[in-house]
């Protein structure tokens, strides 16, 4: 399965056509479906997670865990520019929103609480924003660092938010 070159560009228009309503209002309108009835949510089989818009790979079926939040988690990206963070204030304190990178698709938010993992951290997707390919590998190098997004982030910040190296959430 290979990416959607023209995710990128699509319009609104073109995404309501090809997206299902639960899809666009996810993965379009940066919705969230309810805890616990993911179809992904109790998959355990080794292969592929891609973005269910363009089909960019994100994760590897190794990395999934259960965190007993309700949907599927993983603890580390199959590469780091495979995904976007970007700060979430929409509700009461500030989350990390997760975004494919590729096409700019809500895939949910990663989260310092993976504890038990190997990064410690916890991206916490929605099932309705991936495609699962059972016995897939990825097609790309896999470059997988073993530390946290928090952790790079705060070390090698150079974005507007704040000063390199002080604390922020992501």
């Amino acid at each position: 399965m290979s990416i959607d070159p023209n995710a990128a560009n699509r319009t609104d228009a073109e995404w309501r056509e090809i997206l299902s309503p639960e899809e666009y209002r996810v993965l379009r309108q940066a919705g969230t479906e309810r805890p616990g009835t993911g179809e992904l949510l109790h998959e355990n089989r080794d292969g592929l997670y891609r973005c269910a818009a363009c089909k960019a790979e994100l994760f590897l079926a190794g990395t999934k865990f259960d965190s007993g939040c309700g949907w599927p988690s993983f603890y580390e990206v199959v590469r780091p520019d495979a995904v976007k963070l970007l700060e979430d204030n929409s509700l009461a304190r500030t989350r990390v929103e997760v975004r494919c990178a590729n096409c700019d698709s809500h895939l949910g938010h990663v989260f310092p609480d993976g504890f038990g993992t190997p990064t410690g951290d916890r991206y916490c997707m929605n099932s309705v924003a991936l495609n699962f390919e059972a016995g897939a590998s990825a097609e790309g190098p896999v470059e997988q660092t073993g530390e946290s997004v928090f952790s790079a982030h705060n070390r090698d910040c150079t974005c507007e938010n704040h000063a390199p190296g002080a604390e922020k959430a992501y």
